[in-house]
């Protein structure tokens, strides 16, 4: 007679966890805010950068994966440098990362008490 070899288990399913903002997203947050805080428009900050306001709209929204070089181009239309652009990014996906340990920190107090 054959001998019943049992199949592994699945893992028990893990939590659902909000996943993290893309590198992307960050940036193009970043971008968005850069440019309204000085009052410009799509269109003028896509002209200066040799891009198109659809390309700019959609790295802002954060559909395209711009190219460094297009990331330069759009900092230096915004009178940003790379370094600059680059620690906001930074800050903006540290503040996420510690927003969601305090929830979790508090999620974990709930379920002890």
């Amino acid at each position: 007679m054959a001998e019943i070899i049992p199949l592994p288990t699945k893992p028990a399913p893990r939590s659902p966890r909000e996943p993290e903002p893309l590198w992307r997203d960050a940036l193009g947050d970043q971008l968005r805010r850069i440019r309204h805080h000085r009052g410009e428009r799509l269109a003028d900050t896509a002209e200066r950068a040799g891009v198109s306001p659809q390309y700019l709209s959609e790295i802002e929204r954060g559909l395209k994966e711009p190219s460094s070089e297009m990331i330069a181009a759009v900092a230096g239309a915004l009178e940003v440098t790379l370094v600059e652009l680059t620690a906001a990014v930074a800050d903006e996906l540290r503040e996420h990362a510690a927003s969601r340990a305090v929830v979790g920190v508090r999620a974990a107090y709930s379920l002890a008490a």
